[in-house]
């Protein structure tokens, strides 16, 4: 709806603005952000961030448009329940937080998606875009003075009181969701526990730890030479089809855990696998295994960084998690201050004793208990 015309410039005035800049305008929205970008040359910075601050602050919202868009949006929602790693990770949140702002899904149920008028968009507007709230951030061929320059005088009259708003906390609960179809060929499913925020330092352990695990996929062969254990046994043994170990953060929490595509006769045995692998990173790792995984999670930070639209994501995020820019040099210094001991430590406090959140989709009739799975986690 942003895009669809302010109080300033109409629809077809916005497309041609930028058409003509040569510039590339667009925005996403996470659970827990909400982005406007815009990608433009140099020359262009200054025309780009007004479009951006009139689209924030004076989008018009027009009956016909909100109408046109709710097809579009349930559209999106279609395209999303058959992407089953969407579903899994929707259900997933849902259940690790239920009844809570993370455990909600991004596009919502469809029945606020057919009633959403102008007036909730309005409200929405002036109750959660406020100064405080707002980071505007820039990389490439920019000057940090010219952008602040730029915001003062786009962004400056914004609302600065956000004393109103409290976000409601998200309580971890864990426990399992199985959506049963025994029509699939495959299982699609995600263990995961609960992990920590952004803020947090022990979110670097985790992150080490993620890459331990790592990722393999049948399609792609290796596996054989990994320092991962279970991508060799996921190798070895047929075990899935592939996995890929994830770090979800947000500010105050997180998932931290293992997607996989299996068949239905080797999950159980995948399952097992593992969580040997989560207790293993608790007692056997060694400093040869660890010094290799942090230069990897190095390696991989930067080449993330490989951009200016993903520098530019990097340093909007930071300033709403951290309130400040974290160099590459600190975040390589904090990666390398771990020390075996330590990392064990934040590991077992982390995965021993704790109550998993599993989704799983397909054929589910032959997989262990919730019970059982989290029994596996009490060594």
């Amino acid at each position: 709806m942003a895009f669809k015309g302010t109080q300033r410039r109409t629809q077809m005035q916005l497309e041609l603005e930028i058409e003509n800049m040569g510039a590339h305008l667009n925005a996403y929205t996470s659970r827990e952000q909400t982005v406007y970008y815009a990608k433009c040359l140099q020359n262009d910075i200054k025309q780009s961030l007004d479009i951006l601050a009139d689209i924030i602050q004076r989008s018009k919202f027009g009956k016909e448009e909100i109408e046109r868009e709710r097809s579009v949006i349930l559209r999106e929602m279609q395209e999303v329940e058959n992407n089953l790693q969407e579903v899994v990770f929707d259900h997933l949140h849902d259940v690790a937080f239920r009844e809570t702002p993370l455990g909600m899904t991004i596009l919502g149920p469809i029945e606020n998606i057919q009633r959403i008028n102008r007036n909730d968009l309005i409200s929405y507007i002036n109750t959660h875009y406020k100064g405080p709230r707002i980071v505007v951030a820039g990389a490439g061929g920019t000057h940090h003075d010219q952008i602040v320059e730029l915001v003062d005088s786009y962004f400056g009259d914004m609302d600065r009181d956000a004393s109103n708003i409290r976000p409601e906390p998200c309580r971890y609960q864990g426990g399992d969701v199985r959506l049963n179809d025994p029509s699939m060929n495959l299982i699609y499913g995600a263990l995961a526990v609960e992990a920590t925020g952004w803020i947090n330092a022990d979110n670097i352990v985790l992150m080490i730890a993620n890459t331990l695990i790592g990722s393999w996929d049948r399609s792609l062969g290796g596996g054989f030479n990994s320092f991962s254990y279970l991508a060799q046994t996921s190798m070895q043994q047929d075990l899935c089809n592939s996995f890929q170990s994830f770090n979800t953060c947000y500010k105050d929490t997180g998932l931290w855990g293992v997607y996989f595509i299996g068949d239905k006769t080797k999950t159980n045995s995948f399952i097992q696998h593992l969580i040997l692998q989560w207790q293993q990173l608790c007692t056997n790792v060694t400093e040869e295994e660890l010094e290799r995984a942090k230069n990897l999670l190095k390696t991989n930070m930067m080449l993330q960084l490989d951009g200016s639209t993903q520098i530019c994501e990097d340093i909007g995020r930071q300033m709403l998690c951290y309130g400040r820019r974290i160099s590459s040099i600190e975040i390589e210094s904090r990666i390398d201050s771990i020390d075996l001991d330590y990392f064990r430590k934040i590991c077992q406090q982390y995965i021993q004793n704790r109550r998993p959140v599993l989704a799983i989709v397909g054929p589910t009739d032959s997989i262990e208990s919730y019970d059982h799975i989290e029994q596996l986690l009490k060594w």
